[in-house]
């Protein structure tokens, strides 16, 4: 396969005629921002850790991110299964074979993020996406980040991607510069070989960069997210708000485009069950722990940690590690 036909094949997988379509493709998936990278957002004071799904095929779920993302099956059973890489857990799949689907005007998850150690790490995995036929539906440049977008089969929708170097970052006044550019995808797939994949698993630094939710108001959320949790704001735009922790772009995003008005979500439906936040200092935990409570949000105890409700019903584990 050479670059050509990978780019042939990219557009067709992403049903595009150009990478400007693309582009176009992923400015609706993001509406201006994006980004993650695991060397930087996982050193940060608090950052993301896992994020659970309720799924209806459970099977098929863990093959697909087993397959394409190449995440390792950790434990499995008839009721879940955990996937992770390198030996840390990222990914959990609850058995609802019931469920009803989601609704896409739901509050809920937007998309996971997956962040790539490496540029070349993510090269790798678009040419072993491409050979495998696996449908994506978009492309783009972020400037602090080069993402690509896919969905899985029950419509979660993923992002798969990898940071420029923090030090090529724009910032003004606290907000960093993002936008939604055309992806030099001839120039990221220099960096592998294109005749053939080499991405057998997922590389052992991969991790969840951050997490893209539904809402259904930008102000509720951001009085919780940012007022309550204590992220801090890094991007407002286009009905969306970008939060982090520790100067990186962004852990967290929030979005109200299809979710505008949305009232509490239906716990028995698909979708997302629960993500959680690390937290390495005690002093720091104790910190957010006292926040919540002076909120007054109520809170259960979880294995390491505490889990809180946003406005929505989504369910928030912060962990101390």
């Amino acid at each position: 396969m050479n670059i050509d036909m990978t780019r042939r094949t990219l557009l067709h997988l992403a049903g595009v005629s150009s990478f400007a379509a693309a582009a176009a493709a992923a400015a609706r998936a993001e509406a201006g921002g994006n980004g993650g990278g695991p060397t930087f957002a996982s050193r940060t004071p608090m950052r993301i850790g896992m994020v659970t799904m309720r799924v209806r095929k459970l099977d098929a779920m863990a093959d697909y991110y087993r397959d394409v993302l190449g995440l390792a099956v950790m434990e499995r059973s008839t009721t879940a299964v955990v996937l992770g890489a390198g030996g840390v857990k990222l990914l959990v799949l609850e058995a609802h074979p019931d469920a009803a689907s989601e609704a896409r005007n739901a509050a809920g998850l937007y998309h996971t993020a997956f962040l790539m150690p490496a540029r070349k790490d993510l090269a790798r995995w678009l040419v072993h996406a491409a050979t495998h036929r696996v449908p994506l539906s978009g492309f783009a440049d972020h400037r602090v980040s080069e993402s690509i977008y896919l969905d899985d089969p029950e419509g979660n929708g993923i992002e798969v991607y990898a940071d420029r170097d923090p030090s090529l970052w724009q910032w003004s006044d606290g907000t960093v510069t993002m936008a939604t550019d055309q992806l030099d995808v001839d120039d990221l797939v220099s960096l592998t070989n294109t005749r053939v994949s080499d991405y057998a698993h997922a590389p052992e630094g991969l991790r969840i960069g951050h997490v893209h939710l539904r809402v259904g108001d930008l102000a509720q959320a951001d009085g919780f997210y940012r007022g309550t949790i204590g992220f801090d704001p890094t991007r407002e735009r286009n009905g969306a708000a970008f939060l982090s922790s520790g100067h990186y772009h962004h852990h967290l995003a929030l979005n109200t485009w299809q979710s505008a008005g949305a009232g509490r979500r239906d716990e028995a439906a698909t979708g997302l069950a629960w993500f959680s936040l690390e937290i390495e200092k005690p002093d720091l935990f104790a910190a957010k722990e006292e926040r919540l409570r002076q909120a007054g949000v109520q809170l259960a105890p979880v294995a390491n940690g505490l889990e809180a409700v946003d406005p929505w019903g989504t369910r928030v584990r912060l962990i101390k590690i």
